[in-house]
């Protein structure tokens, strides 16, 4: 079983995922299908991208088709992606305000990226089932994290995967945009995704995910 650290600057080395996990029957079987139809795609499971002693974590849903599937690096060649690393540039997590690839030498600063799911699933809708299949893995990187450190849930999936994983109940942490929970000596707090969807029906504003990021500046000046 082939295992594969943070796609980054200094992977560590306590982080690692499964490149070739083929735990959900569904995802492993839609996979080897996009790889036929895509063969310059990545087309494997999207590990975690960024810096390994990160004080916040970045919890995505699941890769996307001609996004992560494609580049093989997290909110990477898709919508989402754009305002996501264009506001990590802007508030200092990013070294450049574009993740054009794998290798494109972009650097994050004390933030790593994941996604709740690793492998495209079919419609980007992956069951029940095949999120509680992959938390373990999202267990074991919210377990690297140092005390205090601030975990951002992008959705309701990604936030109940997060509260999953940190041994949490579900009525005890419900999900609201800008709502933050003190969880296993983290905060975690909720956006609205920042899905095209999301942001051209204006659920979610330029301003409102900046306030995200507002908070999560304060939040982790605080730590310090």
């Amino acid at each position: 079983m082939e295992k594969r650290k943070i796609i980054n600057q200094e992977p560590d080395d306590r982080v690692i995922f499964d490149l070739n996990c083929r735990r959900c029957p569904r995802l492993a079987a839609f996979l080897d299908d996009v790889r036929v139809r895509y063969p310059d795609y990545h087309g494997l499971p999207v590990g975690p991208f960024g810096d390994e002693k990160a004080q916040l974590l970045i919890v995505g849903l699941a890769p996307g088709m001609h996004g992560a599937n494609a580049t093989g690096r997290p909110f990477t060649g898709d919508h989402a992606g754009i305002i996501l690393y264009d506001t990590l540039y802007r508030y200092g997590f990013a070294s450049a305000a574009e993740s054009s690839s794998a290798d494109d030498g972009l650097i994050l600063n004390n933030c790593r990226i994941t996604n709740a799911v690793k492998c495209l699933p079919p419609a980007n809708k992956p069951t029940g089932s095949e999120v509680n299949q992959c938390n373990s893995y999202l267990a074991d990187e919210l377990s690297t994290l140092a005390p205090g450190s601030v975990i951002l849930a992008l959705g309701g999936l990604s936030h109940k995967a997060c509260v999953k994983a940190l041994g949490g109940r579900q009525k005890d942490y419900p999900f609201g945009h800008l709502e933050e929970k003190a969880l296993s000596g983290f905060t975690l707090l909720d956006s609205y995704h920042c899905s095209r969807y999301n942001t051209q029906t204006r659920r979610l504003t330029p301003e409102m995910f900046d306030a995200v990021f507002e908070r999560i500046k304060e939040l982790l000046g605080a730590a310090e």
